[in-house]
């Protein structure tokens, strides 16, 4: 799962950025393929514990070496905690619903973030939106409704998950807009990594399960691909605009689509398909508005 960065000062490499964000969405995807396979081994808390502490020790091996304890130091603590925990929430309940639904769909499904993100925007930031902009997010609702069609084997409960990930994800990048303004991608990063690793600490005794000699790889894996993928989309945005970026956001999809067929063997049905196109386009369509108000 991707986040909002803010862009910086010399966007003139665009090709770079590019580059950089699609590399991103494989080490995502990758992710969370890592997630569903042990999910369905070891407790979701336990993985979720995993992928947070190694994340956390990995940023600290980086940053604190040269920057110390300043990398901590944040203007905004409380909209930091409120972030940190809208990611926790995404993380948990997204990776509870990769053990009944597949990644193609869940993915797709998550994708409805950055529409949720531009209707949030009203109450929330103030912010206007066009009636284009409106007709995104309901379009996006509708390619939901085709993944999970009545009577289709995904109509189940189990797609409240990835629901209330996407939102909880819609909260955090409203956030991250938020605390962009006083402190660096590296501090937030680095922050809400610690508070979620602090966090479920206190909840992994409960759900422990000694990891298998044969799968701590998959372990450090996991940690590593969410920590550098993160790195990689704030540095694609010191290249490129984000309106430029976007598009290439949705590669994500795509990517979760190959791996479930080669490693879970499991290929998207033809309606499916055309509700995670669906999904695209109307997140494509609300990028492009929010590129022309620009």
């Amino acid at each position: 799962m991707s986040t909002v960065s803010t862009p910086l000062s010399g966007i003139n490499q665009p090709l770079k950025g590019i580059s950089l964000i699609v590399l991103a969405t494989l080490l995502f995807s990758t992710h969370d393929t890592l997630s569903k396979y042990l999910s369905g081994i070891y407790p979701v808390i336990m993985v979720v514990w995993v992928r947070y502490v190694l994340h956390t020790l990995l940023m600290a091996g980086i940053f604190m070496p040269s920057a110390g304890l300043r990398v901590l130091r944040t203007k905004r603590p409380g909209l930091q905690a409120l972030r940190a925990t809208c990611l926790l929430g995404t993380s948990l309940l997204f990776t509870s619903g990769l053990l009944f639904i597949p990644l193609a769909e869940a993915t797709a499904v998550n994708f409805l973030a950055p529409l949720l993100v531009t209707a949030l925007s009203v109450p929330l930031l103030g912010e206007h939106v066009t009636r284009g902009q409106w007709i995104a997010v309901l379009v996006g609702f509708l390619g939901v409704m085709i993944i999970v069609h009545p009577g289709g084997e995904l109509f189940t409960a189990a797609v409240l998950l990835p629901l209330g990930s996407a939102m909880c994800f819609a909260c955090y990048q409203l956030l991250t807009r938020l605390v962009s303004a006083h402190d660096s991608p590296t501090t937030s990063n680095f922050f809400a990594g610690l508070f979620n690793s602090l966090l479920m600490s206190t909840l992994v005794p409960f759900f422990w399960q000694t990891p298998q000699l044969k799968h701590l790889p998959l372990m450090l894996a996991l940690g590593a691909c969410g920590m550098v993928a993160h790195l990689l989309l704030t540095q694609a945005f010191r290249f490129a605009a984000p309106a430029m970026l976007a598009p290439f956001g949705y590669c994500q999809i795509v990517f979760a689509g190959l791996l479930g067929f080669l490693v879970f063997s499991h290929a998207p049905s033809f309606t499916a398909q055309f509700g995670i196109v669906v999904i695209c386009l109307s997140g494509l369509a609300a990028a492009w508005q929010q590129r022309r108000k620009g």
